[in-house]
């Protein structure tokens, strides 16, 4: 997907009926009152919900229906406005946004451009753990506030992607009154107000009666329950115990899409990969990072991860229907373990080497995966120490560094290889989808040539020489495809799974989503 701005106009509201009369006290009419519980099943208890950190996909669906950004996505993964009633050009290197008129954060208080401001200082902020902060830092030089409906984001440089950064659920609009004692209680507006919780186990959410879109959301409430066993998740769907699940098992696809109770929404996007930890041997030497690409069977993945569920990724992840796709890049690495052995030679232990495997034994398809990559390795020589923890606890080992080489796997932050920056580039803080330790200047200069660049031809050649460095340098090593699917209970309407890139930011669609 790509999404192209005249100078002038970027996206407007007036196509949504009824924005701009919004009461401060709006209540939907009652032959529109939400109604129903909807029991979603996640696949984990989020590690945390702070609106501006990223901590996997479960964490996005919940941060999506208690925070919303200037921009959001709509039901086909395009870019829309969110708090932003129009979001416009202003030259190369400035945006305006106009906020809609009469909203409220779920602490009560308006949400005014003073908010807007407050939230990319906090974002860009020198202690800020935010997931964007070393984007926006180097982006933005200001954000202005002509009157309490307009900010003025004024940039260091041209950007082509920022639209896409505000619409992520980890860039969301916080109210400043909310922060003054602390970070502990952000307010922030979307479809639901957080309610009670149990850690570990469950989340509820209401409807909050003042939502900027009129007669949504449609359910009275959402409770989110987490299934850390994936088997367990798909019993309780397959029993009507949840309304939806995410993450469904590839081996449960063709049970649930023929149940006549059940439906499956699946699509492709997101992918795997290795990443390393290079601040220490023996991944600080590129040549064995390279030898590992080609020790691993990718085939052997798709079988025995996703059972036939998706494809083979041989080189650096951009989709085949992107205008940015290079068939030859694609195909880099391939299953050539003498190769693989050569390059160990090179590198002075043609004997073999050991080293540690992260993955989680929390999600199946990472199991799988790790368990091929360690027959790969050990086919070359190499002895492999796996450890599959929890999934918060391999986030925790993943910031840490606390590997050799791990297993990952993600979607990039939107549909454009822009959104790949945040899992190949070394100048970033340390983040757990990401390898540390690797630095490529060129990489970096490419990533950010391609931002700031608008022309679409010329960002082409920039992405096609940026896939070769990366390549090279072996930042990441791809693995494979997977189709990603929801499993919904018969007389649920209104969810639907973005495509592409943008599926794990779903849980959007859940203002819109009704019990049959």
């Amino acid at each position: 997907m790509s999404i192209r701005f005249d100078r002038r106009s970027i996206l407007r509201a007036s196509a949504i009926a009824g924005i701009a009369g919004t009461a401060p006290g709006f209540m939907m009419p009652a032959n529109a009152q939400p109604r129903g519980t909807l029991r979603f099943g996640l696949s984990s208890y989020p590690p945390s919900i702070r609106p501006w950190e990223n901590t996997g996909t479960a964490a996005a669906t919940v941060k999506l229906l208690i925070y919303r950004g200037l921009l959001g996505y709509d039901a086909e993964g395009n870019v829309r406005p969110e708090l932003a009633a129009a979001f416009d050009r202003d030259g190369d290197q400035a945006y305006v946004a106009k906020l809609k008129p009469n909203m409220r954060f779920s602490n009560g208080a308006a949400i005014t451009s003073d908010d807007v401001k407050f939230t990319f200082e906090q974002i860009t902020g020198e202690r800020s753990t935010a997931f964007f902060r070393a984007d926006f830092q180097a982006l933005i030089e200001r954000v202005e506030t002509p009157d309490p409906l307009t900010a003025r984001i004024v940039l260091k440089e041209p950007s082509a992607t920022l639209p896409y950064q505000l619409a992520s659920p980890h860039a969301p609009i916080i109210s400043r009154a909310s922060m003054a004692g602390g970070p502990n209680n952000p307010a922030g507006h979307g479809p639901f107000v957080l309610g009670n919780t149990e850690r570990g186990a469950w989340l509820e959410l209401a409807a909050n009666p003042n939502f900027h879109r009129p007669g949504l959301p449609k359910l009275a409430a959402v409770r989110m329950i987490a299934y850390a066993d994936e088997n367990l998740r798909v019993a309780a769907l397959e029993a009507g115990d949840v309304d939806i699940i995410e993450y469904v098992p590839w081996q449960n696809f063709d049970g649930i899409a023929n149940n006549p109770r059940l439906t499956l929404d699946a699509t492709d996007g997101p992918f795997m990969y290795l990443m390393f930890n290079a601040t220490k041997p023996p991944f600080n030497d590129r040549r064995l990072r390279q030898a590992v690409a080609f020790a691993v069977k990718r085939e052997d993945i798709v079988k025995a991860a996703f059972f036939g569920k998706g494809s083979v990724l041989g080189g650096i992840p951009i989709p085949k229907n992107s205008p940015f796709f290079n068939e030859a890049n694609s195909r880099h690495w391939t299953y050539d373990p003498d190769r693989a052995k050569r390059l160990m030679a090179e590198a002075g232990v043609g004997g073999g080497f050991s080293c540690v495997l992260l993955s989680t034994a929390q999600y199946g398809m990472h199991k799988d995966t790790a368990e091929v990559v360690r027959e790969g390795l050990a086919n070359i020589g190499v002895n492999v120490e796996m450890r599959l923890p929890d999934w918060a606890t391999r986030i925790t080992l993943g910031n840490r560094g606390q590997y050799d080489v791990a297993v990952s796997g993600t979607t990039g932050d939107f549909n454009d290889p822009d959104g790949l920056n945040s899992i190949m580039n070394g100048s970033l803080p340390t983040f757990f989808a990401r390898s540390i330790g690797i630095r490529n200047e060129r990489l970096e200069q490419l990533f950010a040539e391609g931002r700031r660049t608008l022309d679409q031809e010329k960002r082409r050649a920039i992405y096609n020489e940026l896939e070769k460095v990366a390549l090279e340098e072996v930042v990441i090593v791809g693995l494979a495809w997977r189709s990603q699917g929801y499993g919904l209970r018969r007389g649920i309407t209104g969810f639907r799974n973005l495509p592409g890139f943008t599926t794990f930011f779903s849980g959007t669609t859940l203002e819109e989503t009704a019990i049959g």
